[in-house]
Order: C-alpha cells, then sequence, then structure tokens
C-alpha cells in the first residue's frame, strides 16, 4: 500500500539527499495501537529518476506492506509527476498534431504505441485537474481545468504535486499517477476507453 511522503524536493533533490532513510512512519496504519509487528522493511528502487528508493514498512498481523510515496514521484508508474506533466503540457500546448507530439516525445517506439504512452498521461491529468477543481472551488471555480490556467490561478510551477498535496483524505481514493488509489484494472476494454476519453486528435 503507498501512502503519500509529504516532501518539497524534486526527484533529483530527493536522490541526492537519499531522503528515503530519513522517511518516517511512526505507526502501523493498520494497528494503530501496535502489537502487529510493524517494522522497516528497507527500501526499494524506483527505475526512474536513477539511484531513487521508496521507504518501506511491513506488517506482520495484515501481511501488508506499506511504502512511503514522494510527491516527485507518480504512483503506479516509474516516473516522475513532473515528467507526467511535461507530456501533457506538451499536449496542451501543440501547435501540430497529437501525433506529431507523441512522435517527438517518443522516438524510439512507433507512433501508436507512443499515442498510447502520451494519451495515459493526459488522462491521468485531466482527471488530476477535476478532482483539484473539485477541492480548490474558492480558487479555480471559474478556471478552465488547463495546466496553464491552472498553473496561474495557484501560483504554482508544477500543478500535480499541488493536487496530491490537496487532497488530503481523498488521496487513497483518486486514480494514479497523483492519487494513491489502486492500480486500473479495466484491460483492454478500459484502456481503450481511457484513451477516448483524451479527445480526438485534431490539430
Amino acid at each position: 500500500m503507498q501512502l503519500r511522503h509529504e516532501s518539497q524536493l524534486t526527484s533529483e533533490e530527493y536522490v541526492k539527499q537519499r531522503a528515503w532513510e530519513r522517511a518516517s512512519l511512526e505507526r502501523c496504519p493498520m494497528h494503530p495501537g501496535g502489537g502487529c509487528g510493524f517494522t522497516r522493511h528497507g527500501s526499494y528502487a524506483r527505475v526512474v529518476p536513477p539511484g531513487m528508493f521508496v521507504a518501506r514498512w511491513y506488517c506482520a498481523k495484515g501481511h501488508v506492506t506499506f511504502s512511503l510515496l514522494p510527491d516527485c514521484l507518480a504512483s503506479r508508474l516509474s516516473s516522475t509527476l513532473a515528467a507526467v506533466e511535461e507530456v501533457a503540457s506538451a499536449v496542451e500546448e501543440r501547435t501540430t498534431s497529437i501525433e506529431d507530439v507523441a512522435a517527438t516525445l517518443r522516438p524510439d517506439v512507433e507512433v501508436q504505441g507512443a499515442l498510447r504512452w502520451v494519451r495515459k498521461r493526459v488522462v491521468a491529468v485531466a482527471l488530476a485537474l477535476k478532482v483539484l477543481k473539485g477541492l480548490r472551488p474558492d480558487v479555480l471555480g471559474s478556471v478552465e481545468p488547463t495546466l496553464g490556467e491552472v498553473r496561474v490561478a495557484l501560483g504554482v510551477v508544477e500543478v500535480l504535486p499541488a493536487v496530491r498535496a490537496s487532497a488530503g483524505a481523498q488521496l487513497t481514493a483518486m486514480p494514479p499517477y497523483v492519487g494513491l488509489g489502486a492500480r486500473h484494472r479495466g484491460g483492454k476494454r478500459g484502456q481503450r476507453k481511457l484513451q477516448q476519453g483524451a479527445g480526438a486528435d485534431t490539430s
């Protein structure tokens, strides 16, 4: 189970400072009264960025591991929130077709594969912006749910960490890559539905 490690460090700073070693989870989320054999369970490596580790704990009674995911990392995806936001920004600000954007961002794969890769991130960001608008109607009530407008309204450089910071108890109910909810299990049919949600591929 993933839990939020509140941190304002960038992924590079998190790696350089080995911040996972200072991450702390004082009690078991399942058994706050103790007696469950709750103990630190080392850490696990993330592929991106290189050198990144995530601290982990284990509840012996519940047979469950808990990891503290820093705000700079995407959940259920080996990437950073900043990288996910960069992809969505490229699509939002594009002056050509989404196919051209996908080919530029992922020249290492075929166009259809690149489109799937891009659309997954675009849909995740769209969901995150919708949630954030609901959480902050005082600031975003009249703002279009785009990265550009939300950045200006909130006065932030990166929007996705702001969504995670604003979610509070709802964070575990939100879908990845911002939220810490369960991984989507819709299979191919669900994937097609998400891809369609990204909108038409207009120029």
